[in-house]
């Protein structure tokens, strides 16, 4: 990709950081600013030293997050009603869910914080992080528009989205859940074997998604083989 004019602005450590996130800038002077905490700035006092540290890109990439992450919960969750995927919703945005995500990327080691911030322990602060990966969310929107923003959104938060669908439900709808949140058709169910007395069966299923290896589970009733299949399919895309 080509460098503009403003490309040494770009250190090694930002470099770094740019691999991690899977986006080089044209303008670095954007991730520079969202990487700074209003500690850190000098030279200027009250609301014009706010410009000048990431709050108002914060304030941007609250708001993209929100759009994108809205659309994922829409697509992955054809049958939930608005306030399931209200709920849904805020657990992938909150603080601490944004706070995860900027830990993933590794932001707290390119923090710009002024002494007395860095004393008390501002470079792990929850809320400081949460902002953070708000900030360089709308960083990478100003630079490079919203189909790289959504690219984002999609590498950090799309796992968590999918963690969180799985976590404590039945394996079955959890696997429809996954497989509906990529586009692909709806797992199959297929018996392989049924042995064993009438009054002690014993079924094996092999569960079915296009593209993807067939997972086998077994169970003394097929619904139970189902979800013994469906748990080890999940099982294995997830490790």
């Amino acid at each position: 990709m080509s460098r503009s004019s403003k490309g040494d602005e770009r250190s090694g450590d930002l470099a770094a950081l740019e691999q991690a996130l899977g986006h080089v800038f044209a303008d670095p002077s954007h991730l520079a600013l969202a990487l700074t905490h209003i500690s850190a700035v000098t030279g200027v006092q009250g609301s014009r030293a706010r410009v000048k540290s990431y709050q108002r890109l914060e304030f941007l990439g609250d708001h993209v997050l929100g759009l994108v992450v809205s659309d994922m919960l829409y697509r992955a969750y054809p049958d939930a009603e608005e306030g399931e995927l209200s709920r849904r919703l805020s657990d992938l945005v909150c603080e601490k869910a944004c706070a995860e995500v900027a830990q993933e990327m590794r932001v707290g080691l390119f923090l710009r914080l002024g002494a007395g911030e860095e004393r008390t322990g501002g470079r792990n602060r929850q809320a400081i992080l949460a902002d953070i990966a708000e900030a360089v969310l709308a960083a990478v929107y100003l630079d490079a528009g919203f189909p790289a923003a959504e690219k984002l959104v999609e590498r950090f938060w799309r796992p968590r989205l999918e963690r969180r669908g799985s976590a404590g439900r039945d394996p079955k709808t959890a696997l429809q859940e996954w497989a509906q949140a990529r586009g692909l058709p709806p797992p199959h169910y297929r018996l392989v074997e049924r042995e064993g007395p009438d009054h002690n069966p014993q079924f094996r299923i092999a569960v079915e998604v296009p593209g993807w290896e067939a997972a086998e589970g077994t169970g003394s009733s097929k619904q139970s083989a189902q979800k013994t299949a469906a748990a080890a399919f999940l099982e294995r895309v997830s490790s």
